[in-house]
């Protein structure tokens, strides 16, 4: 659907999801012209994703997609727009080479619990590059720190910038590069401070509604990265309910020792434990991220059974 709550320029509409995909935005200029989109969600909701695209072209042509980077609920819905549409896929180069060759061990699927169809890589937008867009021109911006190829697209005329997640309404994606012993805390405070020193009116986020008080965006995410900078095992917290929730938001429902399995078994909670609980049994630690989960509401318990909520 698209946004209510603030009024986009003409040519430029958002598809709001839920969190198991990213929300897809929609650039489009007159009838009969060709259409991009960015982002395309999780693979799951890929025939959702065609029709909420089919509906709202109206007869235009998708001509493009634009990945802001590689993340499953990012990119899930590649391979169904390229056979439903014909679309040509752009990705950034920081792992094109990867998503050429589909090597599993260099993407993030496999290491996260996630899936994504493979699709075919026509092209790389890079930092730097700038475009026309259905009349209107968009800065190709590099945004590190969620992700280290990450980008932003920003149209300096409307004053409007699609951040993906490195800026949400309320913080930012986890920091994955953290996660894998990188030091990445920086590279999201320069991201944000390129975000302020845009001087945007709107922002278009990965997830949830368009929004205006950017500064007062920023200020939230400013906060949680101190907090992060201060308490890293914050974000260890932060990043293994994120996981575990996003996998919950798939599956629906699990019996909790088969949850706890998936936990024990998916990369990304081996290296989120290493980094920040090695102090703490492996067993205990995975419970209590469902504990964790369950005391903020996000799943129920019931009868060995876990529920998303």
């Amino acid at each position: 659907m698209t946004s209510l709550t603030v009024t986009l320029p003409i040519g430029v509409a958002v598809l709001e999801r839920g969190w198991l995909s990213s929300n897809n935005v929609v650039l489009s200029g007159a009838p009969g012209e060709p259409t991009t989109l960015v982002d395309s969600g999780y693979c799951t909701h890929g025939p959702q994703t065609v029709a909420l695209v089919r509906r709202h072209l109206a007869g235009r042509r998708l001509h493009t997609v634009i990945n802001t980077h590689l993340h499953s609920d990012h990119c899930g819905g590649n391979a169904l727009l390229q056979s439903a549409f014909g679309a040509r896929v752009a990705i950034p180069p920081g792992e094109a080479e990867a998503a050429t060759q589909w090597d599993m061990s260099r993407l993030s699927y496999e290491a996260t619990g996630q899936r994504c169809e493979r699709f075919k890589v026509d092209k790389v937008v890079a930092p730097g590059d700038v475009f026309d867009i259905a009349g209107r021109y968009w800065q190709v911006l590099a945004a590190p720190g969620h992700d280290p190829h990450s980008i932003m697209l920003f149209s300096p005329e409307e004053q409007l910038l699609i951040s993906a997640d490195a800026l949400w309404q309320n913080g930012f994606g986890v920091v994955f590069p953290e996660i894998e012993g990188e030091t990445a805390f920086r590279e999201v405070r320069a991201t944000l401070d390129l975000i302020a020193a845009l001087d945007s009116t709107v922002v278009i986020p990965g997830h949830g509604s368009p929004f205006r008080d950017v500064e007062a965006a920023l200020e939230r995410a400013y906060r949680r990265l101190e907090s992060f900078e201060a308490s890293p095992d914050k974000h260890g917290w932060y990043a293994g309910k994120a996981l575990a929730k996003f996998h919950l938001l798939e599956v629906q429902q699990e019996p909790l020792d088969e949850m706890l399995r998936w936990l024990a078994d998916t990369p990304y909670f081996q290296l989120i434990h290493t980094r920040y609980f090695r102090g703490i049994n492996y067993a205990s630690w995975s419970q209590r991220i469902i504990e964790e989960l369950q005391k903020s509401r996000a799943v129920t318990v019931s009868n060995g059974v876990v529920f998303n909520t």
